[in-house]
């Protein structure tokens, strides 16, 4: 077990001032694997004046400067790629080869790409008789969740760091050691004190702080819509800048002229990312009813397919998920489906027969579109299969959530998907299972939260609009 004693804070790793630590198990064994401490809400004052010290010479330095340290953490990264993804697999549980390329490599990328974006952006516009400037927006504040931990902190502190931007970081309690090896690289990059910190510890404390502060000018949070709104009303007494990416429950629309194959086992696929641990999973496969049967025999060739095991175990297509608490709150919804009359087309509520572990079986539920489970975002391994009559009644389905974040519609004409998907409100639709993009806009509608996160566009999240008035040149 790793024991970390600190937080690191103004450029420095600073001895927590409480003796109480928060555990963090592995999800396939249950042990715990390290302890991180619990911060107390005068150590994330201490980080956010830390940052607000540093910001102007962070801000001032030349963008050239500030982009070659985020290639330096970039390599960092890539240095320790394989620590860092066996951390991850076994913080989260995602099977460590896909913890590798997903988890590790997604963020190392962006890492570097977040440097190439500040370098070519348009930093000054010329506008009739005003320079339009575009500026850091200051103290950031950035509260991650434990699902693609890694991929979340890149997501807000890179671009965060590249715009001029100084961070303080509260990882997840769940899957915080991720982020400990992070401020390793970073303080090894050479970053000016308190450009970077981090405090471990609970949202209702640290997480409060950080929404709160006079001296923060924005937050980003990703996590719970419930949460979002917590963040959202605390920061809205500063008026504070408040970048959210919630909840989801995406559908994925079949319709008719698909290849009914490939739509199956592509949305089983979307669905069953980090087991079903990701905001965005195609949680909804929308059907025509007239299908219903052939959709369902269809699944359960697929569904066999992703063996459950061990995150360490190669042969594991699924791994665990993160902790108890995950297990027991999906465990709750399968059985509620069954209470409310779903069709099991394939797994249901037993344990699989692993000893340890916070596994649960893949599960496929028949169900109808008023039922909770149409409704709910559970986040795990769960997909629900819904039929509907015709297109206008398939879109009305997919609309018919408080979520708007992710989604996908199959045909046999992609100018036909398309079609649907532009009256799907969502932010991301995958067009006959087109490939995610990781310099497109990434986030919601509705209650799925606000603002983009990836690529020019997550970037420009962290920048002020500037207009300078300039005094018209006489004609000659």
């Amino acid at each position: 077990m790793t024991t970390y004693p600190s937080h690191y804070i103004n450029g420095q790793w600073i001895k927590a001032q409480s003796a109480e630590t928060l555990p963090v198990h592995d999800s396939s064994t249950e042990e715990v694997m390290a302890t991180v401490p619990a911060g107390t809400a005068q150590e994330a004052e201490r980080a956010v004046l830390a940052a607000r010290a540093a910001f102007d010479a962070w801000a001032a330095l030349p963008v050239e400067t500030r982009a070659a340290y985020l290639d330096k953490v970039a390599a960092g990264l890539k240095a320790r790629t394989d620590e860092m993804a066996l951390t991850i697999a076994r913080e989260v549980g995602m099977p460590l080869k896909m913890a590798r390329a997903v988890q590790v490599g997604g963020p190392t990328w962006h890492w570097s790409n977040f440097a190439k974006i500040a370098r070519n952006f348009e930093w000054e516009k010329k506008v009739g008789n005003s320079l339009v400037v575009r500026e850091p927006i200051g103290v950031v504040g950035c509260i991650t969740p434990w699902n693609f931990p890694l991929s979340q902190i890149t997501l807000k502190v890179a671009p965060a760091l590249a715009a001029g931007c100084t961070v303080v970081l509260k990882p997840s309690e769940i899957a915080p050691v991720n982020a400990m090896i992070l401020a390793e690289i970073i303080h090894e990059a050479g970053l000016p004190p308190g450009v970077f910190n981090l405090v471990n510890g609970m949202g209702p404390v640290v997480g409060e702080v950080l929404a709160t502060h006079p001296e923060v000018d924005m937050v980003s949070f990703t996590g719970s819509t419930r949460a979002g709104k917590r963040v959202s009303e605390l920061a809205s007494q500063s008026v504070k800048r408040v970048a959210l990416e919630l909840g989801g429950k995406s559908a994925s629309v079949i319709l008719d002229d698909a290849d009914m194959e490939a739509a199956v086992k592509g949305t089983i696929s979307a669905c069953m990312l980090n087991s079903g641990q990701t905001c965005s999973a195609h949680t909804r496969m929308l059907v025509p009813a007239g299908r219903y049967d052939e959709v369902k025999a269809l699944a359960k060739t697929a569904i066999a397919k992703f063996s459950v095991g061990p995150s360490l175990e190669e042969t594991s297509k699924l791994g665990p998920l993160v902790s108890a608490n995950q297990r027991d709150r999906v465990l709750g919804f399968i059985r509620t489906g069954i209470e409310e009359g779903a069709d099991v087309i394939a797994g249901g509520d037993q344990l699989p027969a692993f000893e340890k572990g916070y596994f649960v079986q893949p599960t496929i539920l028949g169900i109808k579109a008023t039922d909770t489970l149409a409704q709910e975002e559970i986040f795990g391994p769960v997909l629900v299969v819904i039929p509907y009559k015709d297109e206008e009644e398939a879109v009305a389905i997919a609309n018919s959530t408080i979520y708007g974040l992710g989604g996908g519609v199959w045909s046999g004409s992609d100018d036909h998907a398309m079609k649907v998907a532009r009256r799907i409100r969502t932010g991301q639709v995958d067009i006959n299972g087109g490939p995610f993009n990781a310099n497109a806009p990434f986030g919601g509608y509705k209650q799925s939260g606000n603002g983009r996160e990836a690529g020019v566009y997550g970037f420009e999240e962290f920048l002020e609009l500037k207009s300078l008035q300039l005094k018209p040149v006489a004609a000659a």
